[in-house]
């Protein structure tokens, strides 16, 4: 367990994986904060729930982790703690949403709304930045630098 621990929160001390985590970080919580607590013009947990189980079908559990990894997920990364973690939640979570919502409407997002849904370049984004957190830690200012300092 303290193996899994220390792999955990091992990074490379590096400014280009922090710049990536945070950006991560910063463009999901909007998000999560829309799915949680209702900011930004989102409908909040009640709302989210509802829609992405009976709208879109999806298992409750996987409704709930979709909210959990927008919100904790994207502050956790911001500070830099068990970023892997984070970072490939979101590298699974995006890909699952890529496989049932996007690749049938092709690459491109809706920029001019003459699409009957998002395509997939926003995901692939997400996931190439997700992969270099996961990959290489959360980097030079994080609270996992910290910690594995102390280790």
């Amino acid at each position: 367990m303290k193996n899994l621990f220390k792999k955990l929160i091992t990074t490379h001390p590096n400014w280009g994986f922090s710049i990536a985590r945070l950006t991560l970080g910063l463009v999901i919580f909007p998000h999560g904060a829309q799915k949680l607590l209702g900011l930004f013009g989102g409908y909040g947990y009640q709302g989210t729930m509802e829609s992405l189980t009976t709208q879109m079908g999806l298992p409750s559990i996987v409704a709930f982790s979709v909210i959990m990894i927008e919100f904790f997920g994207s502050i956790s990364l911001v500070l830099g703690i068990f970023s892997r973690f984070w970072a490939l939640s979101l590298v699974g979570m995006f890909t699952g949403i890529i496989i049932t919502t996007q690749l049938e409407h092709g690459f491109f997002m809706n920029w001019y709304g003459n699409q009957a849904g998002e395509g997939y370049e926003y995901s692939i984004l997400i996931i190439g930045l997700a992969l270099s957190v996961l990959l290489n830690g959360s980097g030079k200012w994080s609270i996992d630098t910290i910690i594995s300092k102390k280790q």
